[in-house]
């Protein structure tokens, strides 16, 4: 059973940063696709950044291209998101979740089948 563990959640004011940090705790930590998800309330959950921890290759959504980068280490069997520029709209739950597969998936919820328990992040203007 894959877990993911979320961390680096917070409360942080605009203009300033984050990382995030999922550590996948299983042995099926490579071919696998990673992402990063947030929820805000009211809406529906929404796809950030993939990474697939064989290739290397990642993928942002339009709305944090050029502020968030996704990242690994797989010796640690971690992904990080690294957050910058956060505006208020970046409020929501973050969570990291996983698919194992030789390619990354379209970065949809329904898509990933592993998730995290997620950390909350507030950016206060």
């Amino acid at each position: 059973q894959v877990q993911l563990v979320e961390s680096g959640g917070g409360s942080v004011q605009a203009g300033g940063s984050l990382r995030l940090s999922c550590a996948a705790s299983d042995l099926m930590y490579s071919r696998r696709c990673m992402g990063w998800f947030r929820q805000a309330p009211g809406k529906e959950r929404e796809g950030l950044a993939r990474i697939h921890t064989t290739t290397g290759k990642t993928y942002y959504a339009d709305s944090v291209k050029g502020r968030f980068t996704i990242s690994q280490d797989n010796a640690k069997n971690t992904v990080y998101l690294q957050m910058n520029a956060l505006k208020p709209e970046d409020t929501a739950m973050y969570y990291c979740a996983a698919r194992v597969a030789s390619f990354c998936p379209v970065l949809d919820s329904s898509n990933f089948d592993h998730w995290g328990q997620g950390t909350q992040v507030t950016v206060s203007s």
